[in-house]
């Protein structure tokens, strides 16, 4: 079966825990879900399964092609790792069932974007001196340059720019409740993204001693 699913952030709220704490948890939709494809390393050179999610409305005609096995239009189109690729068939529904209570998963989503930022907000620089005649340089960014060798500006300088709208994964989130009813996944903390954002769900891949 697959190990992650299509979701969608609702947004966060708060429970109780079985031993009275209060957890916030970001609340998702996840899925359900449909495998639209299944790839193998005879004819892809690679494990992994294709799942859609959300109606689509309007499709191209590649994507409607690709699609005409399955019978739905689906918005989103993602690809997740299988662990036994023979347990897997186009057609096949998957839903937040796939994890319960207690589980560890990685979330993957898109940054809220912030537009354009300094080198303080996007790269936390500490900005220039306070004192000593310096009066405009509190949030500027410091030299660029490079001296005498190699004499130019090195590319991938962290300068000002766009912020946000990243790709970003967060590991070892716990699941604190599932409703499969309504494929409900509630995650302890938050997730990246904007509220109705596309995330992909997975179990930990890294769980660096946080079972349990």
């Amino acid at each position: 079966m697959t190990i992650g699913i299509i979701g969608k952030k609702l947004g966060m709220s708060q429970v109780f825990l079985d031993n009275g704490t209060l957890e916030p948890v970001t609340v998702l939709l996840a899925g359900p879900c449909t495998i639209t494809q299944v790839k193998t390393v005879a004819n892809d050179g690679y494990e992994a399964v294709q799942l859609g999610f959300g109606d689509a409305k309007l499709l191209n005609k590649p994507e409607a092609g690709h699609l005409r096995r399955v019978g739905s239009r689906f918005t989103f189109l993602r690809e997740f790792p299988v662990r036994d690729i023979g347990e897997v068939q186009v057609g096949q529904k998957v839903d937040a069932s796939l994890f319960k209570a207690g589980d560890l998963v990685d979330v993957t989503g898109t940054t809220k974007g912030r537009g354009f930022a300094g080198v303080v907000k996007r790269h936390g620089f500490a900005g220039g001196p306070k004192t000593h005649g310096q009066s405009d340089r509190h949030r500027a960014p410091g030299a660029i340059g490079s001296g005498t060798s190699p004499g130019k500006i090195i590319k991938g300088l962290r300068m000002a720019g766009h912020y946000g709208v990243e790709r970003v994964t967060v590991r070892n989130i716990k699941v604190v409740r599932v409703d499969p009813e309504r494929n409900l996944l509630l995650l302890g903390g938050a997730v990246p993204g904007a509220n109705n954002g596309v995330v992909m769900v997975c179990h930990a891949k890294k769980t660096l001693g946080r079972e349990g």
